[in-house]
Formats: structure tokens, C-alpha cells, sequence
């Protein structure tokens, strides 16, 4: 016999989300969203969102007519970014070329740019070449000798540039570096803006960066990291952008009903081509560009390679495609492949064009003539001497940097970085009352000194923004912040491998951006979503722009250690926060 039990349940069937694996019920009380259903909608939105604009309200709010202020919202996606970057350009050129000094690694970076510009190569210049060059204005006679250096090219090459239009002082050799860093300012406001779908989001972001004071030192030092950065963070731009052409392609590809709606549809999602992707091919070039300058460019170029893949699949998902991973393995792989480890190597190698071109008689480029002297012989004679050379070359740097362990007074390890715990000293002078700018009636020696340090507010407010960010991903399945995890993980991650290598706190400005993208996303968080009521808006606008303006005020509180501006002794103790940054 049976029998039906009374139950208090009156649902005619189960919820959506109680049909899913145990373990997703667990992890709904966290947030974890994936996989739920939601009220159907033209796929279109979801493939391209459309961007946030200004409502009505804030135009009648400013009594500003609605054509001005619709005008006004077209207008704000170039010309907010270009604001904060005129802001952030003032800054960082404003007296370029003080201290009037070789600081830190300039003395290496700015001399081989100029012998690379001129020889093809990096030359050994006298212990003395310094004074030289700043006393006679750069005017200085080329060595003869070739160098071994343990950098490629590229980022030489960016900082000789300047050397060749603003001559063979410091303005000339932060110029390209200055130049760059603002550039990747206006950069980072657009990238925020794409990911974000916001214009004041990607403003925000930009902003953070131009008041980063890491970002801010090293684009004002001829070092090669922040030319590093500008590559990197163009390489990510342009995947971002690919990434938004390439879902605008499929949706346009997908069929729609006969309400006009577009519905995901398996057979289009499968079978669209995506063409040669202009924008993944940019890509690859700014990859090996970066690889060109710094050899943890190969990091960058693994994992975002990586992404790259996890976003087409995403597309072709949301498209519809029954096995995404089939089709991009199928359809999109080999074009990723072509368009960045191909490109990238090409670039890399292309880069080295000067040294290459150097003579193999003995007065060319270091090891240049290692093919025909040391290296005759053996299995591979019938690959180019000049390959069989810089393959040894290569060899010989990667021994010497898994083997570097000098001790260095500043170096630091990867775990402290995060928290700015060790920042680098790249320049301190202890003037006397009334000179080089220290105050007459200072009452003692002043201190003059160039601090690369991060703004502490904004870097300890990026500890929280990032578990925030990796609460997003995991649970969320939010791709933006698994796009800025990414970028972090990239530039930053790679360091814990070598941490019996001496290495330096300034090596972090590669992911600076993607610490200021967390840190836009959990603004954006508190501020609260669109449709949020205006108690909560103006609750969490208030709360962010204290925010903001808290990190402004640090920015400028620190202003004298990142320009080498001379403070008094006292205020220059009263800036050192931490015992480990002295």
C-alpha cells in the first residue's frame, strides 16, 4: 500500500538551484551565483553591455538640459580620461631633470641607452662616467668596449629615444619613462572604462594610478620596469578590446526571433568564425615588446595567453555552444597561438637587430663573436652564427639571474611588497640650511631623498580590494575580476620562485594597474549597483570619495620622498611610518 505524507512545502516542483551539486549549496551562503537561472534576456546585452550613462536625474539635478548633458555623457568617454591625464602629465613632467643626478640603476639604464642608440650594443664606460656626463652636459666620447648586460634591448632603446630629441642629461633620459607612464594613465582610465562599463569607474582607475607614488617615482626614473608596465598593461588593453570585438561578431552572427529578440543558438556559436582578430595580433606585439624589455614578460605572455583562451570560451557560451572548449580549440586556438608566441619571439628577436648587425671580429656586441671563437664546432654549426651567439648570450643571463644573491642594503622579499613594507631609496642628499632648497632657518640638515614606495593608503586599501576581487571570481564567476586577478597574479606570483634572488620592491610596478582596477571594483561595490536606491548611492558615494580623497592627501603628504624635494629633518622622520623603511 502506499501512502503520501503532509508536508509544509507547497512548491510544485524543486528550485533551480536545489538541483545543483551539494557542494554549490554550500557555497550560495557566500554569494556563489553560477549556474542560476535568470529572466531571460536579448543575449545580445550579455555578449556586449552596454555602458552606464548619467540619468536623467543628475542632469536635472545640475539644471543642465538634457541635449547638453547627453552630449556632455558622449563626450566624457575621451575627454575624462584625457583630464586626468593632463593632471597626471603635469605631475610627472613638472622639474624632470631634478635631482640633477645619476640615481639609483640610471647609472646603468641611461648609459646603455646612449650607446645603444649609437652602437647597436652597450658599451663599458670609466667608473667616473657619471660626473662626466652631467658636468660637460652629455657631451662624452663613446667607449670602444662592448658590456655583457643582462637585459634585452627594447626598454634601452625607449629611454634612448629621449636621449636623441632632449639630449644626454637626466630630463632626456626620463623623458620616454615620463612620457610612458602618463600615457599608460590615459591607458588605464580607457581600459577601466571598457571593463567596467563606466566612465567614471575608468576615470577613478586612472586617477589612482596618476596618485600611485611607485607608478609616480618610476616614471620619473630612467629604470626599465615602468617601461615594462606601459607594454604590459597595452597588451592587456588590446586583448580587452579583441574580447569585445569578438562577442559584438557573434552576436551579430546569432539569429533572432520573431519578437526581434536574439537568442543564444548552438549551431551559430559553433560554427562563427572569428576572422584574424586585428586587436590579438596588437597584442602579441606589445607581449614581445615587454619580453624585449624584462625576461618576466614571458610570464605575462603565458597568462594571458591563458585568459585569452577562458574568454573565448566564455563568448562562445553565452553564444550558445554546447562544447565552448571543443570550438575555441577548434576555431579560435590557433589564431591566439599565431597572433602572440610567433609574434612575440619575432619581435624579440627582431629587437636585437643592432647587436646582430655588430661585427664578429672581436669589436662588435659582447659574445657577438662567440660562434666564431669559443663556440666552433659541436651539432649545431648549421643554424646562423649570429643565433648560435645570442643563444649562448641568452644562456649565460639566465645563469646569472637564477644565480644572483648579492645582498643588496634595499632588496626585500615578494611577501612584503604587497603591504609596501620595503620601499627602495634611489637618491638621498643631506643639504645644509640654505642650500640645494633646504629652508634657511631649518635648524639643522635637511633631507633630500627619492622614495619609490607605493602610496600606503592606496596599496593597504588594495590588500582588502583584492581578496574582494578573488571573492568576485571564485564565487561570482565575475570575469572582470578574474581579468584583473590575472594581471596581478602575472606580474606579481612569478617573484615567489626566486625569493633567495636579490630582488627589489619597484619590480611590483608591473601590476600597479591591476591594483588600482581592484581597487576600482570594490568603489564601485560600495557605491552600489544602478538600480540601488539613493539613500545607498549617496551613503557609498560619500564613502569612496572620503576614500579618494584620503589617497590624494597621501599622495601629497609623501610628495616631498618621491620628488627629492628637501624637507627638514623632523618632517622628513615623521614620513617614515614604518622602522623597515628607513
Amino acid at each position: 500500500m502506499t501512502s503520501t505524507a503532509s508536508s509544509t512545502d507547497t512548491r510544485q516542483g524543486p528550485a533551480p538551484h536545489d538541483q545543483r551539486p551539494s557542494w554549490q549549496q554550500r557555497l550560495r551562503r557566500f554569494g556563489y551565483t553560477a549556474g542560476q537561472a535568470g529572466p531571460a534576456s536579448d543575449v545580445r546585452d550579455r555578449l556586449v553591455p552596454p555602458y552606464t550613462a548619467p540619468s536623467a536625474r543628475l542632469w536635472a539635478a545640475l539644471g543642465v538640459p538634457r541635449t547638453l548633458g547627453d552630449r556632455l555623457a558622449r563626450w566624457s568617454g575621451w575627454g575624462g580620461p584625457l583630464l586626468v591625464t593632463l593632471m597626471a602629465g603635469v605631475m610627472r613632467f613638472w622639474n624632470l631633470g631634478s635631482p640633477k643626478a645619476v640615481i639609483f640603476d640610471e647609472t646603468y639604464y641611461a648609459k646603455d641607452a646612449w650607446a645603444i642608440v649609437h652602437r647597436g650594443f652597450e658599451l663599458n664606460w670609466d667608473k667616473n662616467a657619471n660626473n662626466l656626463i652631467l658636468n660637460s652636459g652629455g657631451h662624452v666620447k663613446l667607449p670602444t668596449e662592448a658590456a655583457y648586460v643582462v637585459h634585452p634591448p627594447v626598454g634601452k632603446y625607449v629611454i634612448g629615444l629621449g636621449e636623441l630629441l632632449f639630449g644626454f642629461d637626466p630630463f632626456g633620459w626620463r623623458f620616454m619613462t615620463a612620457l610612458l607612464g602618463t600615457l599608460s594613465v590615459l591607458m588605464l582610465c580607457r581600459i577601466g572604462r571598457r571593463l567596467f562599463r563606466s566612465t567614471f569607474l575608468g576615470c577613478v582607475a586612472g586617477t589612482l594610478m596618476a596618485l600611485d607614488g611607485l607608478h609616480f617615482v618610476m616614471s620619473r626614473t630612467s629604470l626599465l620596469d615602468g617601461v615594462l608596465m606601459f607594454f604590459v598593461l597595452a597588451a592587456f588593453g588590446c586583448l580587452l578590446i579583441d574580447r569585445d570585438r569578438a562577442r559584438e561578431r557573434l552576436a551579430a552572427a546569432l539569429p533572432a526571433d520573431a519578437d526581434g529578440r536574439v537568442r543564444p543558438d548552438a549551431d551559430t556559436a559553433e560554427s562563427t568564425r572569428l576572422g584574424w582578430r586585428p586587436w590579438r595580433w596588437a597584442a602579441g606585439l606589445m607581449l614581445g615588446l615587454a619580453i624585449g624589455t624584462k625576461w618576466n614578460g614571458l610570464y605575462i605572455l603565458a597568462a594571458f595567453c591563458v585568459m585569452a583562451v577562458l574568454w573565448d570560451a566564455g563568448s562562445r557560451r553565452v553564444a550558445g555552444a554546447r562544447h565552448p572548449y571543443a570550438t575555441v580549440l577548434r576555431r579560435d586556438t590557433g589564431i591566439t597561438f599565431l597572433a602572440t608566441v610567433p609574434v612575440a619571439t619575432a619581435v624579440y628577436l627582431v629587437s636585437w637587430i643592432g647587436w646582430i648587425r655588430s661585427s664578429d671580429k672581436g669589436d662588435g656586441g659582447y659574445f657577438r663573436d662567440w660562434a666564431a671563437t669559443a663556440g666552433k664546432g659541436g651539432d649545431w654549426t648549421f643554424l646562423p652564427d649570429w643565433l648560435r651567439s645570442l643563444w649562448h648570450y641568452e644562456h649565460e643571463v639566465y645563469e646569472f639571474h637564477v644565480g644572483l644573491s648579492s645582498p643588496h642594503t634595499y632588496q626585500s622579499n615578494p611577501w612584503s611588497w604587497i603591504v609596501d613594507a620595503r620601499p627602495v631609496s634611489y637618491f638621498y642628499e643631506s643639504p645644509s640650511p640654505g642650500t640645494d632648497g633646504c629652508p634657511a632657518n631649518a635648524g639643522g640638515k635637511c633631507a633630500r631623498e627619492v622614495l619609490a614606495i607605493g602610496t600606503p593608503v592606496l596599496w593597504w586599501v588594495a590588500c582588502a580590494a583584492l581578496v574582494y576581487v578573488l571573492w568576485r571570481w571564485f564565487f561570482r564567476r565575475d570575469w572582470r575580476a578574474g581579468a584583473i586577478a590575472c594581471g596581478v597574479a602575472a606580474g606579481y606570483l612569478p617573484w615567489f620562485l626566486y625569493q633567495e634572488r636579490t630582488i627589489f620592491f619597484f619590480y611590483a610596478v608591473v601590476f600597479v594597474p591591476f591594483l588600482c582596477l581592484a581597487v576600482t571594483m570594490l568603489i564601485g561595490a560600495v557605491i552600489g549597483p544602478p538600480g540601488a536606491g539613493d539613500t545607498r548611492r549617496v551613503a557609498g558615494a560619500t564613502a569612496t570619495g572620503v576614500l579618494v580623497l584620503l589617497i590624494a592627501w597621501n599622495f601629497i603628504y609623501f610628495w616631498p620622498l618621491y620628488t627629492g624635494t628637501s624637507i627638514p629633518i623632523e618632517q622628513w622622520r615623521s614620513r617614515m611610518w614604518l622602522d623597515t623603511w628607513v
